[in-house]
């Protein structure tokens, strides 16, 4: 359980996931980078640069600022690493087993929330755009990949998606091997 704790920690120093877009224009791609706390790129402009593209097919700007939740993710993490620790003290297995089942909760509303605010940008575009193309939107995959106009987009977890699923994996494992113990 303590190594799932830790793995939790490593969502402050490694993104949860990584959207990269592809063009001609645009040589080694741009690489949108999202945190729990920040959205960042493969250089201090990206931001700047998706805005500036996003503009021309009537997308909304990203305002990292403007999104809630990058100020509250820290918080609901560091409250599952206190919880994890309190599981560790109390070494009951059905204590772990909550653990994990809100960890898989919440992942669930991470994700889908990730989606909500990819539908947003990609479907509520500007009437007044310079680009119209009819029936057509503009949505990031959720995961995978897609070819949106002139750009290939890979939408995929960073390292700190793998290690919030390895954090699971083994509050699973300290569940099953705490359940496997006999106790006197």
């Amino acid at each position: 359980m303590l190594g799932a704790v830790l793995c939790l920690g490593i969502l402050f120093l490694q993104p949860l996931w990584k959207i990269t877009l592809e063009a001609a224009q645009f040589p080694g791609g741009l690489d949108l980078y999202i945190w729990i706390n920040k959205i960042s790129g493969n250089d201090k402009h990206i931001i700047q640069n998706i805005n500036i593209l996003n503009h021309y097919i009537g997308m909304k700007p990203i305002h990292p600022d403007a999104i809630p939740e990058l100020r509250y993710f820290p918080w609901v993490v560091i409250g599952m690493m206190a919880f994890g620790l309190i599981c560790i003290g109390v070494n009951r297995p059905w204590f772990y087993l909550s653990w994990v089942l809100v960890m898989i909760g919440l992942g669930a509303l991470g994700i889908y929330d990730f989606y909500l605010w990819l539908y947003d940008y990609g479907h509520n575009l500007d009437p007044n755009a310079p680009i119209k193309i009819a029936n057509m939107n503009y949505m990031p995959p959720l995961f995978g990949e897609k070819d949106l106009l002139n750009f290939y987009v890979r939408s995929y977890p960073n390292w700190g998606g793998v290690f919030l699923g390895l954090a699971i994996l083994l509050g699973a494992g300290a569940f099953y091997l705490k359940g496997k113990r006999v106790y006197v």
